[in-house]
């Protein structure tokens, strides 16, 4: 697992209960995995052989294991599934950063797009090559 994010559990990301929301759980994956990309595949979509090429995702699973509270630290980390034709498919685990408690996990699939054609294409080999040093078990 990589270590893609450090947070921290703001007063207003939580509900009436005092809890971490549960959409803000999604936003801090979310951030974890633009972090993922431009490491474990060079995503830059400032850099020209990005242009008209990006992710798009289709589908998230979010298990919710332990509470955060206003004023926790927390951590993210991933990994790479596996690799399809056109997709890959990621872990993710959210943690207190101070306690070690696991506090919720995210399976998410992402499809290699072309963002002109708006339609899956196959992933490079190149892209394909750069994303084994972050596939996980």
């Amino acid at each position: 697992m990589h270590q893609l994010l450090n947070g921290v559990v703001h007063p207003w990301l939580c509900d009436m209960m005092g809890h971490f929301t549960t959409r803000h759980y999604m936003a801090m994956f979310d951030d974890a995995s633009y972090q993922l990309m431009a490491e474990a595949v060079g995503w830059d979509r400032n850099d020209p052989q990005w242009q008209g090429r990006g992710w798009a995702d289709v589908r998230h699973e979010i298990e919710y294991v332990g509470e955060l509270q206003s004023g926790d630290l927390l951590t993210v980390s991933g990994g790479i599934k596996t690799i399809g034709n056109s997709s890959l498919t990621v872990y993710f685990v959210m943690k207190n950063k101070l306690t070690g408690k696991l506090a919720a996990t995210m399976t998410s699939k992402s499809v290699f797009f072309d963002l002109d054609a708006r339609k899956a294409t196959p992933i490079t080999e190149m892209i394909r090559e750069r994303m084994q040093g972050y596939l996980i078990d």
